[in-house]
């Protein structure tokens, strides 16, 4: 198994340490997925700039918590479910609707809902959604412009997902209360 650093901000090449010390601003921490990343500092930049325009999008703070979720769980990363069910629990997503999410199983609020199965729709179809599955989500009071921020969304997950699983990226401790095992 090819082996991947977990850099910091002395062994990151010099182009990757800004983002670390700005990934460490934000969570406290540099994250190990920064960390795995910053081998290529153009990832880690590309990561960051798209999850920095996300977290800006019209989606409403939950919903974007959804499909971040919703994702990883799709694509069966394990540090990404532990890491996004950490932070949607903080940002005040119920306990239910995570432990939903991360079943991979509709949640009851229906707004949340109608962005989770959306969100998978689009990852399983890889893009190519059925315009009755674009109806429904718009049905449940969503817009155009959500439709598209969960393509951002999904693209941005996307990176760090498949990173995580070729990198084999250790999770971090502030992580591990929300350890997570694909099916």
């Amino acid at each position: 198994m090819a082996q991947f650093t977990v850099h910091d901000e002395t062994t990151a090449p010099e182009a990757a340490r800004p983002h670390l010390e700005a990934g460490r601003a934000r969570l406290g921490f540099v994250s190990s997925l920064n960390a795995v990343m910053a081998e290529s500092p153009e990832l880690l930049a590309g990561y960051n700039a798209l999850a920095e325009q996300f977290t800006k999008s019209s989606l409403p703070a939950k919903a974007k918590q959804v499909v971040l979720i919703t994702v990883s769980v799709v694509n069966g990363c394990e540090y990404c479910v532990a890491a996004h069910s950490t932070v949607a629990l903080k940002a005040g997503v119920d306990e239910g609707t995570v432990q939903a999410l991360r079943a991979g199983k509709p949640v009851s609020d229906e707004t949340l809902e109608a962005v989770r199965r959306f969100t998978e729709r689009v990852v399983t179809d890889r893009g190519w959604v059925e315009e009755q599955e674009v109806e429904a989500f718009l049905a449940a009071g969503l817009t155009r412009r959500h439709v598209l921020d969960v393509v951002l969304g999904v693209g941005m997950k996307t990176l760090s997902n498949y990173t995580n699983h070729i990198a084999h990226t250790p999770l971090d401790p502030a992580w591990q209360g929300q350890e997570w095992k694909r099916p």
